[in-house]
C-alpha cells in the first residue's frame, strides 16, 4: 500500500501545536471551526448559550478562554497548503463566511453537515470533504456518492471495513478514517485500506519524523 496520509486531530486549534504539526511533517492539520456572532471561531468546545463553552462534562466560561479567530490561524499557517478545516455545528452563514475569508490558496473543508460544502463549489483550490460518523450518516453518503462522486469522504473507523473502504474508492480519491490514536487502531487502518489517518500522535503516526 501507498504510504498514509496524515492529519494532526485538532492541532490548529492552538498556535503551538499548529507549528508543532507542521514542522513534524503532517500532511494536514485540522482546526474545528465555528461560528459565533460575527466572528470565526477555532476550537473545539461548543457553545452553551452566550457565555460557556462545553465538552464532555468540561465547562468553562467563555470569558476566561482565550479565543483563536480564523484570521490567527491564517495568518500562522502563512498560505501553508496543509489546513484541514472542519466547520463545526449548523449556523446558516459559517460556510460564506469562511468561504469570503479563506485565500485563494489551496485548503480542504470538511463537514458533516454536506450542504455546507455547496459555499465553496466555485473555489477550485478547495478540496471538499464529506464526513460521516454514524451508521444512518453513512448510509445517506453511499447513496449520494453514486450520483455525486466527491473528492474526499471521513468515515469514523468503526464503520469501516476493507469492503466498504474499495466501493468508497470507486467514487472518491481519498478515504479518511478517525480516531488512529493507538498502535492497534492504527493496524486497524492499514487493514482498511484507507488513504489518510486522523489522530493527535504523531510519533505514532509517522515515527520517521520524530526528530526531524
Amino acid at each position: 500500500m501507498t504510504h498514509q496520509l496524515v492529519v494532526a486531530h485538532r492541532a490548529g486549534n492552538d498556535l503551538d501545536t499548529l507549528r508543532t504539526a507542521l514542522t513534524a511533517g503532517a500532511d494536514l492539520v485540522e482546526a474545528d471551526i465555528h461560528a459565533f456572532r460575527r466572528r470565526l471561531e477555532v476550537r473545539h468546545l461548543k457553545s452553551l448559550g452566550p457565555w460557556w463553552l462545553w465538552d464532555q462534562g468540561i465547562f468553562v466560561r467563555r470569558r476566561d478562554t482565550h479565543m483563536l479567530h480564523l484570521e490567527g490561524l491564517l495568518e500562522a499557517a502563512n498560505g501553508d497548503p496543509r489546513l484541514l478545516l472542519d466547520l463545526k455545528g449548523v449556523h446558516p452563514r459559517l460556510a460564506k463566511r469562511l468561504a469570503a475569508a479563506i485565500p485563494a490558496g489551496t485548503v480542504t473543508i470538511c463537514t458533516q453537515h454536506w450542504w455546507m460544502l455547496n459555499a465553496f463549489r466555485d473555489r477550485p483550490h478547495v478540496r471538499l470533504v464529506l464526513s460521516a460518523g454514524s451508521r444512518r450518516a453513512l448510509r445517506r453518503l453511499r447513496k449520494r456518492l453514486r450520483t455525486r462522486p466527491a473528492y474526499g469522504v471521513c468515515i469514523h473507523r468503526r464503520l469501516l471495513t476493507p469492503d466498504l473502504v474499495t466501493e468508497l474508492h470507486r467514487h472518491a480519491a481519498l478515504v479518511f478514517t478517525w480516531p488512529v490514536d493507538t498502535d492497534q487502531a492504527l493496524r486497524h487502518a492499514h487493514h482498511l485500506g484507507v488513504d489518510a489517518v486522523i489522530g493527535k500522535n504523531l510519533s505514532l503516526l509517522r515515527p520517521d519524523s520524530v526528530g526531524d
